[in-house]
């Protein structure tokens, strides 16, 4: 290791860092010449994609902090203003969650644009994200940045950009920004203007509480049944995140009185002090939510991520028991709402990805609707629903992905969960009405369609070693790719490396199976983590009892994981 020209970087790092915290941070790590410390910190400059940053906080360009951001605002900017003729009168949106720095970042984000001619309109108080993404449909503005991290743990934070079609960036704007930002000055010289200055100047501008209203209203418009419920219990938990207030007054507004708040979880708190990861995914996340639903005995429990852009929906089955749903499943019950109970159009357009269940296709196959798989990221339903209203005249009514992102409609062009909490509870309305469940609604789609199981597997492999291991096993699959997993034949293998599928080029390599199942394997994009996502389709004998052959197909989804990851061991995964 190259010690003494890794310390010059640092040093000329700290001196150009306009943070006294994180300069005094990097000063401390150089004082004790942590050198497997300082090259993780100077391995790269943290990675513009079409994810934005995410990253760790922290001193160094490969963390998440105010210097990184200043720069990265000041390439947006110019990219914008080379892009965009009229950026300098629409102006860029500002939102940001409640997360540790995640103000500051903000500000800084605002200072530089309004330091470069573009109008900042500020969300002055912390609000979720797609709040963000309707203000930049709402104002007709040139792009949003949204500062977040999602439902990563405490020690992040991040910086999402939507474009001015409300649609997160894809290709080729992530790329022209990313250069754009290659070429920025060091941090302490990013020209910015305070606060006061951009609004003497009219170019800072604090967004009124009647954008926030424009946003409730186009969720409750996403509405089918629209009666409401005096009886149905809802227990709804924010994560610790800033969908709480939101998220209550919708199902408020839309007639549900019966609505419990997790106290514990429901106010905005960066530090997240109940759950490590928080993520309803995550084990453990939504121990407290389950213990007041079985309080106060609720029907159905609604669970936002920290930005309220994910749901995660526990409902109970016939036992009486409350079950968490797979993302799948939440995906599957609203594509299929909104497929029949919504308004009749000509050419209605539901689109999922590549990683999630293959069962909305069918759906979509069955009651003649255009359907789409695209690439993982919600940047992708957003932009090829679009581009096929544009192209084709479709209708855009639905998209997800199996990571709990939902949006019905075109009220965000993004992934929603409080507009998705409303229309869950209103299909769990309209299911009392109907004398039967949320499950049960379920189980009619799953006669009819298939049942179909998936899980997903995820490796945690941190670091520059890490992301080695990680592009290692993605090859060893790509050079020698099965021929079964398990008892089961491959059928066909898809490398969207290679642009297969008609989509762009893509880290993630999938394996069809004889029977209709399927393995998908990929790095993530925002986490050091190889994912792995299974399906297994299981059809039921005329008469079977659903749990049975539920219980058959969960054995037969094992088997296929457990068959998978000694694959992958073999491979070069760590044990």
């Amino acid at each position: 290791m190259d010690t003494t020209g890794l310390r010059e970087r640092a040093e000329a790092w700290r001196k150009a860092d306009p943070d006294p915290e994180t300069q005094a941070e990097l000063a401390q790590v150089l004082a004790t010449s942590n050198w497997a410390d300082l090259a993780d910190r100077f391995a790269q400059d943290l990675e513009f994609g079409t994810a934005g940053l995410r990253g760790v906080l922290g001193a160094g360009p490969n963390r998440m902090n105010r210097a990184v951001v200043r720069r990265t605002t000041a390439g947006l900017a110019r990219y914008l203003k080379a892009t965009v003729p009229d950026v300098t009168s629409r102006g860029v949106v500002v939102g940001r969650d409640a997360r540790r720095l995640s103000k500051e970042l903000a500000e800084d984000t605002a200072a530089v644009f309004i330091a470069e001619g573009i109008p900042a309109h500020v969300f002055p108080e912390p609000v979720p994200t797609p709040v963000t993404a309707f203000a930049v449909l709402h104002l007709n503005a040139a792009a949003a940045v949204m500062v977040t991290a999602s439902h990563n743990p405490p020690e992040y934070n991040g910086y999402k950009v939507y474009w001015g079609n409300g649609a997160q960036i894809v290709p080729p704007q992530d790329v022209g920004i990313a250069d754009a930002i290659a070429k920025v000055e060091p941090a302490n010289q990013v020209p910015l203007l305070t606060p006061a200055q951009g609004r003497a100047k009219g170019l800072w501008r604090d967004l009124p509480e009647d954008v926030g209203n424009a946003y409730l209203r186009a969720i409750l418009d996403l509405r089918l049944h629209r009666k409401g419920s005096d009886t149905l219990s809802i227990v709804y938990t924010a994560m610790h995140g800033v969908g709480g207030a939101w998220a209550v007054l919708a199902l408020k507004e839309a007639g549900f009185p019966r609505v419990t708040p997790v106290a514990e979880q429901q106010q905005p708190d960066g530090r997240f002090p109940t759950v490590r990861f928080p993520n309803p995914e995550e084990p453990g996340a939504m121990d407290l939510s389950l213990a007041t639903a079985e309080r106060v005995k609720a029907d159905l429990v609604l669970a936002n991520d920290p930005d309220a852009d994910r749901l995660a929906v526990m409902a109970r089955d016939a036992s009486g028991k409350l079950r968490l749903l797979t993302g799948n499943e939440v995906g599957v019950i609203l594509g299929h709402y909104v497929l029949t109970q919504g308004t009749k159009r000509s050419r209605p357009h539901v689109v999922t990805t590549i990683v999630s269940s293959t069962q909305l296709g069918e759906i979509a196959r069955g009651l003649d609707a255009a359907y789409d798989e695209v690439l993982t990221g919600f940047k992708w339903i957003a932009n090829r629903a679009l581009e096929r209203t544009q192209k084709e005249g479709t209708q855009f009514v639905f998209g997800y992905e199996e990571a709990l992102g939902y949006t019905v409609g075109t009220a965000t062009r993004d992934k929603d969960g409080v507009g998705a909490a409303l229309v869950v509870a209103d299909l769990a309305a309209w299911c009392e009405a109907r004398g039967t469940t949320v499950l049960g609604y379920l189980e009619e789609i799953q006669r009819r369609f298939g049942l179909h199981v998936g899980a997903q597997r995820n490796v945690t492999l941190p670091g520059a070693a890490g992301a080695q291991t990680i592009r290692a096993i993605m090859e060893a699959f790509r050079a020698s790719p099965p021929e079964r997993i398990g008892d089961t034949r491959v059928s066909a293998v898809r490398d969207y490396q290679r642009g297969e599928g008609g989509l762009p080029p893509s880290n993630v390599v999938a394996f069809a199976l004889e029977g209709g199942g399927r393995v998908t394997l990929r790095p993530s994009g925002t986490e050091p983590k190889i994912k792995y996502y299974f399906e297994h389709k299981e059809t039921p004998a005329p008469g079977e009892p659903l749990p049975q052959a539920r219980q058959r197909a969960e054995a037969r989804l094992a088997t296929l994981i457990d068959a998978f990851l000694a694959l992958a061991r073999e491979r070069g995964q760590p044990a």
